[in-house]
């Protein structure tokens, strides 16, 4: 269990969405809770029993009926006494009930983030149950929410805490070598027995390391750019997977001059889909600095529509080299649709295709789908402590001197533990909580 630096403090919030709701819900945690359940409630709490209870302010005037529940530490979220109150979610009685919380001594409003903060500092959760907490209430779709979920579960505590035991151990041996050459018990040539398994935990790490893009893309959705010809049909298949008119439609070539967003959820994955300026080799100033923004913004892409004009088609210059779908629009305006060689023809007049296009999505979709149950790094932060683990490990398989080579497994070792907050990251706290809504 960590320090519990926050035990003299009493902190209360509205944990709730907006008002007026049907219920709202403050939450309050600290050492003072029992006496302000007494105060408000006037009786004694009896721990994790739902109470229908009167909760009246000083003057003893009835602020609302709902109900309570108290929970006695450190069985609790935060591991403190917690309370947990249930009232009508009017705006004046929860401005009421927290004008007298704020009026009790010691009493002050929670921060952003400070309720699972001080869970963390008790022991409750570790950095990556924080993190994995934090992507759940931002979830906007079934896979992000399946994902957060399996990253909640401790299963990445226990994977970096195993690999940092197997450095562990293995510096132990080389330290043993180095200190007790001489003595009988102790193992000879560390060559055989730990550089192997080092060797091996370094594959291991590298190929967790290399799905962290899944987890990018899960998290922050997949990069889908709409690539073609002016006149193509893109802001139209735009408009038709969105369901609503986000591009302009005009004959006019170069309507689009600049990259236009919407975010779609596909199958439960969220999707990024940027429609871009027609790709001409002569166009004017203006158009010229859309279709470099296009090809910019395709070339970072997880996935091309490159959309051609069946009934006029026209070769684009400079394509990324990323995958891509080759779709054929306007299939309605021309009786050979074998002409080119297309993944999908669509039609975004008649929604011929159209199913078969999005079908096609999917698919592409499904390999980062199946992997929001899996063990793999999911913030910048994992990769980053992840990459400096390999380079150290790199350098101490390349090592002749067993100090220099020992101590390079203990940086590595430090850098698995940071993830989940075994070593001190007392620097990333204030920047990771901060993310939290007040009351959470």
């Amino acid at each position: 269990m960590r320090d519990q630096i926050f035990s003299t403090d009493t902190i209360f919030a509205l944990s709730s969405g907006s008002l007026p709701s049907g219920v709202a819900v403050i939450r309050i945690s600290g050492p003072q809770c029992r006496a302000i359940w007494e105060e408000l409630c006037g009786s004694e709490p009896q721990p994790r029993r739902a109470a229908y209870v009167a909760l009246r302010d000083t003057d003893n005037e009835l602020i609302d009926r709902g109900i309570g529940i108290f929970f006695a530490g450190p069985a609790s979220f935060t591991g403190e006494d917690c309370v947990e109150l249930q009232v009508h979610g009017s705006k004046a009685v929860v401005a009421k009930l927290l004008s007298t919380l704020s009026a009790m001594p010691g009493l002050r409003a929670a921060e952003a983030g400070e309720f699972t903060r001080r869970a963390y500092m008790n022991g409750k959760l570790d950095l990556a149950n924080v993190e994995a907490l934090s992507d759940l209430i931002a979830a906007e779709t079934e896979t992000q929410r399946r994902f957060a979920i399996a990253n909640s579960s401790g299963r990445h505590r226990e994977i970096y805490d195993s690999w940092r035991a197997k450095l562990i151990e293995a510096r132990a041996l080389i330290e043993a070598e180095l200190d007790f050459a001489d003595e009988a018990d102790v193992p000879g040539s560390v060559s055989d027995r730990v550089w192997k398994d080092v060797r091996e935990l370094r594959g291991r790490i590298s190929a967790h390391l290399s799905a962290y893009h899944h987890a990018e893309i899960i998290r922050e959705g997949l990069q889908v750019v709409i690539l073609g010809a002016p006149n193509a049909g893109k802001s139209s298949l735009m408009n038709v997977l969105a369901q609503r008119d986000v591009a302009i439609v005009t004959d006019e070539a170069g309507t689009t001059r600049d990259v236009l967003e919407v975010h779609l959820d596909l199958g439960g994955l969220k999707v990024n889909l940027a429609d871009t300026a027609g790709l001409r080799e002569t166009p004017g100033k203006v158009e010229a600095i859309g279709i470099q923004r296009s090809l910019d913004r395709a070339s970072s892409a997880d996935l091309v529509l490159l959309v051609e004009d069946m009934a006029n088609p026209v070769m684009v210059p400079g394509l990324p080299d990323v995958p891509t779908i080759r779709v054929g629009n306007k299939t309605d305006l021309v009786t050979d649709t074998k002409c080119r060689d297309y993944d999908c023809v669509i039609s975004t007049r008649t929604g011929e295709g159209i199913d078969r296009l999005i079908s096609s999505l999917r698919q592409h979709a499904d390999q980062y789908t199946a992997s929001a149950g899996s063990i793999i790094p999911f913030r910048e932060r994992h990769k980053v402590l992840l990459e400096e683990a390999l380079a150290h490990l790199d350098i101490a398989l390349e090592e002749s001197e067993l100090e220099l080579a020992a101590e390079r497994m203990r940086l590595a070792s430090d850098a698995l533990g940071r993830i989940c907050g075994r070593i001190d990251v007392e620097d990333l706290l204030d920047t990771i909580f901060a993310r939290f809504c007040i009351g959470k």
